[in-house]
């Protein structure tokens, strides 16, 4: 299985939700409190899924 890295929309897609995922564990927003460490997982599971996916 090759590797390669992810596109820097995918990139940046993956950074928000987590810089979101952490705003809302902290309360720092929170209305997305609850929903925190879903953003984070699908944040991780993007980067992955884009890192064997090639064009991703």
């Amino acid at each position: 299985m090759k590797f390669s890295a992810p596109k820097v929309v995918t990139w940046w897609i993956a950074v928000i939700l987590g810089v979101l995922a952490l705003l809302g564990a902290f309360n720092v927003v929170p209305a997305i409190g609850a929903f925190a460490i879903w953003m984070a997982l699908v944040g991780l599971a993007l980067l992955a899924v884009a890192t064997i996916t090639k064009g991703l």
